[in-house]
């Protein structure tokens, strides 16, 4: 490796440390690190832009206007509230009933949208059945990366990959290639939630819920100067006369006392934490003993109206991020108030104004049905706790439509090599995603004024940008200096060995930064093995699909664990006690059955 590669290794490393630092977007942080590198000369101009015209990068656009026609209907919606079981029942069957028809979904459909779909309907179904959603959002989010992991189109990571090959004259995979090893680990790992999931995940287990154990809810009041209340007692979490709460935790003098067994009498001024269900706002505004904090900041003429409390989480797209909320004067443009915010498992409600928003946080709003109907669809939030209660109006019409024009396009994806070629072009993923993206907006399933709102730039950005940086890796020889490091490291267990260590290094990666870009990265150094042991380089890029998708420890190497991990409130460590194993599992799945259905010697 000459001085290039060092440079190479230097700026990755500074690529690395902006990613995990979160200190711009993803795709800003690789498209910066792939022009470092063409201004100094080690990649040309020619092969910097040329991630922007891969076909997997150009598929995975293609396959966001698809994907919306899907969510636009309704159908997702639809689809979510049938599949929910009416009844609780044992833990484990609620899990399979659940993850197994959204794991389908997810092999053909992008994960996001899904997500964004299904939890806020899982989580007010979760209220209704006296359930902790915390025991099921992350099991969600797992249930889309397992779906996919077993078919062509079920993650950006299986197209950037295919896009790879097919650069580097070599045949892709075909539609379900990577179920062989895809589908084992996700029936393994559907199973283990299932058995596991109620003993790992937060949140009481199911056979000891009682009717008041779990509600969805938090509020916090201030107990004014004439409040009734003062000198009242909270005994055992409950006060005499507000029945329908329990208190949390007590404010006072900046000191925070948890409520268990204690016998507390009421001052003024202090905050109280209360749980009670979505109803209870009403109570709480109307109770002139309490003061609820963010009321204050609602204009005169809503307090009059039907006020909701909704829960939203901040998109990448989300105007304020890195602005503190005092400065953004959010209620000037969305007419809603903050009344508190959820961050990485902590309930903030003090000194508000000055807190900087961020990508992820649950901002819990007090506002009217207007905010829902109106940023429900938006691009700037993930979610809202009330989107699944409100009609929209769509077309049943239109959902069949929608969903017979994905099943054409998957189908003939599938037996696409098996067709002639149409002039020079071969009937492949792209030309089938095109035709559908086409139908989908002029057949009005996608609004024309949307189309392009609908794709994630920022993804789009950073997969073609890291196509870029795959080039300067072969080109400065870290690719060909870390593929001799590794065949001399696992000399003596031949390409099995190799092929682990490129599973292992694409995990760590897509932990730490993103799993597109991992696939990237690691893609350059599994084909320079291959060429110098002389093996058939496929089982080393299917690893890599696997890997790149295998992230089940943390929540930020994957977007979906990152909104479910606002949405339930999870703690890092939530993730890493319930994935870890998953991690384990999915490898052991990996090193035994790639090899099998793809030989290293042909």
């Amino acid at each position: 490796m000459d001085f290039n590669g060092y440079i190479v290794l230097t700026v990755i490393a500074l690529m690395v440390f902006a990613l995990a630092k979160d200190l711009v977007r993803p795709g800003m942080v690789l498209f910066s690190a792939l022009t470092i590198l063409m201004a100094i000369g080690i990649v040309s101009t020619k092969e910097a832009l040329s991630g922007f015209s891969n076909a997997g990068m150009i598929t995975v656009l293609v396959l966001f206007i698809v994907s919306e026609g899907i969510s636009h209907t309704g159908a997702l919606r639809y689809t979510a509230r049938k599949i929910l079981p009416k009844q609780r029942k044992a833990i484990h069957w609620l899990y399979l009933q659940i993850t197994i028809p959204v794991a389908f979904l997810s092999a053909f459909l992008n994960n996001t949208p899904v997500i964004v779909i299904f939890a806020p309907i899982i989580k007010n179904w979760a209220e209704r059945l006296q359930l902790p959603a915390s025991k099921f959002l992350i099991p969600l989010s797992y249930a889309t990366i397992f779906g996919g992991m077993t078919t062509l189109i079920g993650t950006s990571t299986n197209l950037v990959v295919h896009g790879l090959m097919l650069e580097n004259d070599m045949d892709g995979f075909n539609m379900f290639e990577i179920a062989k090893v895809g589908l084992p680990i996700a029936i393994i790992g559907l199973i283990y939630i299932a058995i596991f999931g109620g003993m790992l995940l937060p949140g009481k287990r199911a056979k000891f819920m009682t009717k008041n154990q779990f509600k969805e809810y938090f509020y916090d009041v201030i107990i004014p100067h004439k409040s009734k209340l003062i000198g009242k007692q909270i005994i055992n979490g409950s006060i005499k006369e507000i029945r329908s709460v329990k208190v949390e935790k007590l404010i006072r003098d900046k000191s925070i006392k948890l409520i268990q067994d204690d016998e507390i009498t009421i001052n003024e001024n202090d905050t109280l934490l209360l749980r009670g269900t979505s109803e209870t706002i009403e109570e709480l505004i109307q109770n002139p003993n309490v003061e609820l904090k963010g009321l204050d900041r609602i204009a005169p003429e809503l307090k009059t109206k039907k006020l909701k409390q909704v829960e939203a989480v901040l998109a990448p797209r989300f105007p304020g991020l890195g602005v503190t909320i005092g400065k953004f004067d959010f209620f000037h443009h969305f007419q809603a108030a903050i009344m508190a915010i959820n961050r990485n498992g902590e309930h903030i409600t003090e000194n508000i104004e000055n807190l900087e928003m961020r990508e992820g946080d649950t901002l819990i709003l007090l506002t009217t049905e207007h905010f829902i109907k109106t940023w429900s669809e938006s691009k700037i939030f993930y979610l809202t706790s009330y989107i699944g209660d409100v009609n929209n109006g769509h077309n049943t019409t239109k959902k069949w439509i929608a969903g017979g024009i994905v099943l054409l396009m998957v189908i003939g994806a599938t037996v696409g090599d098996f067709l002639p070629k149409i002039g020079p072009n071969n009937l492949d993923m792209y030309w089938f995603a095109s035709l559908a993206a086409v139908l989908m907006v002029w057949l009005k399933i996608v609004p024309s004024q949307r189309y392009t709102k609908v794709i994630s730039w920022d993804v789009l950005i950073t997969i073609a940008a890291s196509l870029g940086l795959s080039k300067a890796v072969q080109n400065s020889g870290v690719a060909d200096a870390i593929a001799t490091t590794a065949i001399n490291f696992s000399k003596s267990h031949g390409p099995w060995m190799v092929m682990a260590t490129i599973y292992l290094l694409t995990m760590l990666f897509t932990e730490i930064i993103t799993n597109n870009a991992a696939a990237a990265l690691v893609f350059p150094i599994a084909l320079s093995a291959a060429t110098q042991m002389g093996v058939n380089p496929k089982p080393f890029f299917v690893a890599i699909c696997i890997a790149a998708s295998s992230s089940f420890s943390t929540p930020i190497g994957y977007q979906t664990n990152l909104i479910v991990q606002s949405i339930g409130n999870y703690k890092f460590k939530d993730f890493t006690k319930i994935g870890i194993p998953l991690n384990i599992l999915a490898f052991i799945i990996s090193m035994f059955v790639i090899p099998y259905f793809w030989p290293f010697f042909k």
